[in-house]
């Protein structure tokens, strides 16, 4: 196996900087497309423990990236807490049963992992298949952005969300300790069935203010850690906050061991900020991957040459790859950090 992507995370000696790339099984593979049209739809495609080990190991049979990671949804749990998760083309996921008070929130069970077998069947098919060529990567939603799925449904305002933060926060924070009790359970059965890291992310967590942040998002995430490591100590968790360069002190203080970061801060910067209590993730802009492979090179090379150090970091995408990405351009960007990684040492 290449353990430079678990040894960067542990802050242990690399032989080069490992990339990963969120999303990095999707849309932009012609391949994968085969494969969803082979299912059906979206949700098949997830609830295929066999059809998600093929398209998790299509990114990794194509390039020569340093981690797996599950092919599955951060919204499997609000489905299985009986929302009845659906997928509009082109409008992205719906609850046929989305939240609307404290009693819908009561209803709610949190044991939730024999629903979820699916998942944990997909990450023992994918361990098997991957025969310790790099390590797999498992995943949840943080609490808060699954509420905001749960109660607006999606999009970024996030209106039924907040209103009732500001005016019913105890509600909402019986629904977000639920999230967790699941989360918690969720994330150390994946670690069971083969996971070699977890990753939680809260892609909506900066659209709060600092202290609602703290108070609603974060205090969940630190919940989860905790709850993981109490299982699964030497098991490395990373934390991404989209938009959260400005709670990156806090993030590193809840004993996580790797914060991911986008593009709308400095790599340098967060490396004096946190990088001697925790690993990094990021940040390459996911548009960079439209330009040339000209320009790539010299993006990746900027990004690259901000870490000062031979451990400790990972490189990733500030987000995820958009669909229409052409996967020439993403294998110029793999290759192009292993090499000048290399270089720079």
């Amino acid at each position: 196996m290449s353990f430079d992507y678990i040894n960067a995370l542990l802050k242990k000696p690399t032989s080069r900087t490992p990339i990963w790339i969120m999303r990095q099984a999707g849309r932009y593979l012609p391949e994968y497309r085969a494969t969803r049209a082979k299912a059906g739809d979206f949700l098949t495609l997830c609830k295929s423990p066999e059809l998600a080990c093929e398209v998790t190991m299509q990114p990794i049979d194509r390039f020569d990236l340093d981690a797996a990671i599950l092919f599955s949804d951060i919204l499997t749990i609000p489905d299985a807490m009986g929302l009845g998760l659906y997928f509009m083309e082109g409008e992205g996921p719906k609850f046929r049963n989305p939240i609307k008070n404290l009693k819908d929130i009561k209803k709610i069970s949190t044991d939730l992992n024999n629903d979820l077998s699916y998942v944990f069947d997909g990450v023992s098919t994918i361990k098997k298949s991957l025969n310790n060529r790099v390590p797999l990567i498992g995943f949840s939603g943080s609490p808060w952005t699954l509420a905001t799925y749960m109660i607006d449904g999606g999009g970024r305002i996030f209106a039924s969300t907040k209103k009732m933060l500001f005016n019913e926060p105890e509600t909402l924070h019986l629904l977000l300790m639920k999230l967790t009790q699941s989360v918690i359970a969720y994330l150390n059965q994946q670690i069971v069935s083969g996971a070699d890291s977890v990753m939680v992310f809260d892609t909506w967590g900066g659209v709060l203010s600092e202290q609602n942040y703290l108070d609603f998002s974060l205090y969940y995430m630190e919940k989860i850690v905790k709850g993981v490591k109490a299982q699964h100590p030497n098991i490395p968790i990373t934390l991404f906050s989209k938009n959260g360069g400005k709670y990156l002190t806090h993030i590193a203080d809840t004993g996580c061991d790797g914060v991911g970061i986008d593009w709308t801060v400095e790599l340098y910067q967060v490396q004096q900020e946190v990088g001697n209590k925790v690993a990094i993730q990021g940040n390459l802009d996911p548009a960079v991957l439209y330009a040339t492979p000209e320009v790539i090179e010299r993006e990746v090379k900027k990004v690259l040459s901000q870490f000062k150090g031979d451990t400790g970091y990972i490189f990733n995408l500030g987000h995820g790859i958009t669909p229409d990405v052409d996967p020439e351009n993403v294998k110029v960007l793999v290759d192009c950090v292993h090499t000048f990684s290399k270089e720079c040492r």
